[in-house]
């Protein structure tokens, strides 16, 4: 069972538009290595955990990325919400706009919608263990480039 505190872990408000940065920001949220599917992948992976104490660990972090989804959610719409039409043609962002408007959709950077192919789930802790290493490491190399802009 999850309870839902109704507030962000951490605060966003956003002041000024930026479309671009937004387009960036979506893989983060919808993207192979975004927050969507790392909640799914340890919520998925905790039904074939051995080990009670790693198996609530595993609910634990699906449940915190789901939190983090929501923060990341929250930051792409304040980066979008009021664009006209001349600022999301300039930021190339028009595209997204004519299936989504400013709602906030689970796709890459790319516009490729979310799969459930960008998860692995085999039933195999170690296995399972080293995907979440990987993906937890593509994850921080994506965050290392958002720093750098």
């Amino acid at each position: 069972m999850f309870v839902y505190e109704k507030r962000l872990q951490y605060p966003v408000k956003i002041k000024q538009t930026n479309p671009k940065l937004a387009q960036i920001i979506i893989s983060q949220y919808g993207g192979p290595d975004g927050e969507l599917a790392a909640s799914l992948r340890y919520l998925s992976q905790r039904f074939t955990m051995p080990i009670p104490e790693l198996k609530a660990t595993l609910n634990d972090i699906g449940v915190e990325e789901l939190g983090h989804l929501e923060m990341i959610g929250s930051i792409v719409y304040q980066l979008t919400k009021n664009l006209n039409e001349e600022q999301l043609k300039a930021a190339g962002f028009d595209a997204y706009f004519v299936d989504h408007t400013t709602g906030v959709y689970p796709s890459s950077a790319a516009g490729v919608p979310f799969n459930a192919a960008y998860i692995q789930v085999k039933g195999d802790p170690i296995t399972d263990l080293h995907e979440d290493m990987a993906a937890e490491e593509a994850i921080a190399k994506h965050n290392v480039f958002l720093r750098l802009i």
